[in-house]
């Protein structure tokens, strides 16, 4: 299953490239570890980290059970546009936090998709 590698591992360098963003603001808002509060812009960039890593806990194994039932080519084509969603949820957080709803739905909305195949390949595999 090379595209679900693929889009594993896009997910994580995705979350990488947000942990190495909040660095970046953590320097510019003059943000001292382990503080996480203070500067509204500096808690933008590190709420859009946090809630990529509480929707990556449910993407990733979501993405490996779906891809177990069905074909792995479709489910990594639903991991990519959840890729797409986090990138446009931190755009649409950072600019200003009530713009991130099209990111927020187009992330969680792959993920209710991988669970209900997920749960669907294991019925039909049990039947």
């Amino acid at each position: 299953m090379p595209w679900i590698d693929l889009i594993t591992l896009f997910a994580v360098l995705e979350f990488l490239g947000m942990v190495w963003l909040v660095g970046k603001a953590r320097v510019r808002y003059s943000m001292r570890a382990p503080a996480t509060s203070g500067n509204e812009h500096f808690e933008r960039w590190f709420r859009v980290q946090q809630n990529t890593l509480e929707t990556l806990i449910m993407f990733l194994p979501a993405l490996w059970i779906a891809a177990h039932y069905w074909p792995a080519a479709w489910m990594a084509l639903i991991g990519a546009i959840y890729l797409v969603g986090r990138v446009l949820y931190l755009i649409g957080y950072v600019r200003d936090p009530r713009t991130r709803g099209t990111g927020y739905y187009f992330s969680i909305g792959p993920v209710v998709v991988l669970v209900v195949l997920g749960f669907a390949g294991i019925v039909k595999s049990l039947l």
